[in-house]
């Protein structure tokens, strides 16, 4: 059975990241929905009451510093990565998309446990009340893994892994770094005024918040699945079409 060559190449092109709007419309919501800062804010005062107001801003600025840097890291060198372990670019789509939706689904079901085990993360049980100097806790806990986690390195990598389709891959890289530079700016601001977000949301609002950005999330983990589907039928036909002629 022959198959055109056109269609296999129209077919092939990535959903939702063919231009540089669409790139940075795709990976902004992605990896704002898996941190979800705002979520987070609250639990970062919770974990930070007692300190001075100058300590948590700093605190707040460098786990926003160290978030980017993760990001930004995950998405340039994630290619790299796949490489070396042999990891196939459709492969890689198809578990980042199942990684985002399962853990979308977990907390649209119920906010209230991701909100637990993000507070535990972040409190490593306690500790983080007792040490004296806060900005030990800058880069882990409250860094890696409650700010940005597994799960948001996962998406980084699957996002850099849609640029290999073709074009620019310097400025496709670097219009998700952009991406991942505004998510680490919303982190800076929501934790530096987690307290007043705290009075203002409350728990119902903050979970309603939650809900909403674990639909948008789920969504982008389905289309980034989809794309790896995608990949993989595209590439079996595109070997029966060679066995064809």
């Amino acid at each position: 059975m022959a198959v055109s060559h056109d269609v296999l190449t129209h077919l092939s092109v990535p959903i939702g990241l063919t231009s540089a709007s669409g790139a940075f419309l795709m990976a902004f919501p992605a990896l704002f929905s898996i941190v979800n800062p705002l979520g987070a804010a609250l639990i970062f005062a919770q974990v930070t009451d007692g300190r001075s107001r100058a300590e948590c801003l700093a605190l707040a600025r460098k786990v926003a510093f160290y978030s980017a840097m993760l990001m930004i890291a995950s998405i340039w060198m994630g290619g790299t990565i796949l490489s070396f372990f042999g990891i196939t670019i459709d492969a890689l789509r198809i578990a980042g998309g199942l990684v985002v939706a399962v853990r979308a689904w977990s907390l649209l079901q119920a906010p209230e446990t991701e909100e637990a085990r993000k507070q535990a993360q972040a409190s490593q049980g306690g500790l983080s009340a007792t040490r004296t100097n806060g900005m030990e806790l800058a880069f882990f806990p409250l860094t890696m893994p409650f700010t940005v986690g597994p799960g948001t390195i996962a998406v980084a990598i699957a996002l850099s892994s849609e640029g290999s389709t073709g074009g620019s891959t310097v400025m496709f890289y670097g219009i998700l770094s952009l991406a991942a530079l505004a998510v680490a700016c919303i982190i800076w601001v929501a934790y530096a005024y987690a307290d007043q977000l705290m009075a203002l949301l409350g728990t119902t609002g903050t979970r309603i918040v939650s809900r909403l950005v674990a639909l948008i999330l789920l969504s982008i983990g389905v289309q980034i699945l989809i794309t790896g589907v995608q990949g993989v039928v595209m590439f079996m036909a595109h070997n029966i079409a060679q066995m064809g002629h």
